[in-house]
């Protein structure tokens, strides 16, 4: 296997790590300790160190070793300010350029998380699979810009925002019913080709967002590893 292929596995392997919670935010981690979780070689772990500096992901502490991103009050503001540039112009591409097949699609997999939780009390399962059609969704989004920069810029914050959100609101189970209407009303607005009425309920469901993590917890101390906290929803 090639060394650029090792180098991108033990990347990704990384980043399912940050995502994953296996490693927290402001954590100390050694190139060796790297190595064993990731399951990857030494080398590939360190040639893939300057791509992670670069965006941010970690920084290298002499005497210290590696230091997961820390969440802070700046990491929020940046993060979040990022997100609605890119996906406000994403939105109004994919209600412009998105085909009706993918329109329904992203309906349809909505309907049916809407009628489940309709049914029932709300799993964990279906708390992940909510979690995992909102990401998807806001994927969709920013692809139908087609412009490789910004979804290279948009995947690197994001894991970003999965962090903050993590540690600060992760989605739960009473969330999801709220979070999963405000889905709706983007993919109504898309569904009708009502380009300002999807941007408006872009914008109200990534400003709660924002607002929750801004208000859940402080951020008075910037040693402490986790924020911690009660999950209150996304």
């Amino acid at each position: 296997m090639s060394q650029l292929k090792l180098r991108e596995q033990a990347y990704d392997a990384f980043t399912q790590h940050l995502l994953d919670r296996r490693l927290l935010p402001g954590q100390f981690v050694s190139q060796r300790e790297l190595a064993d979780k990731t399951s990857m070689s030494l080398a590939a772990i360190r040639e893939m160190i300057p791509r992670l500096e670069a965006e941010g992901l970690i920084k290298a502490i002499r005497q210290r070793g590696l230091q997961i991103v820390h969440i802070d009050l700046q990491m929020v503001i940046d993060a979040f300010q990022l997100r609605e540039m890119i996906e406000t112009v994403a939105v109004t591409a994919f209600v412009r350029n998105a085909s009706e097949a993918d329109v329904a699609a992203q309906c349809t997999r909505l309907q049916k998380l809407i009628d489940k939780v309709a049914a029932g009390a709300v799993s964990p399962e279906t708390v992940e699979e909510a979690q995992s059609a909102d990401w998807a969704m806001h994927d969709a989004f920013v692809a139908a810009l087609g412009n490789r920069i910004l979804a290279d810029i948009h995947r690197v914050n994001s894991i970003r925002i999965r962090m903050i959100l993590q540690e600060r609101i992760s989605l739960s189970s009473d969330r999801v019913p709220v979070a999963l209407q405000q889905h709706k009303a983007i993919l109504d607005a898309v569904a009708r080709r009502d380009a300002a009425g999807a941007l408006a309920a872009l914008r109200a469901h990534l400003n709660n967002s924002r607002e929750r993590a801004l208000s859940f917890d402080s951020f008075d101390d910037p040693t402490r590893n986790s924020l911690g906290g009660e999950p209150s929803g996304e």
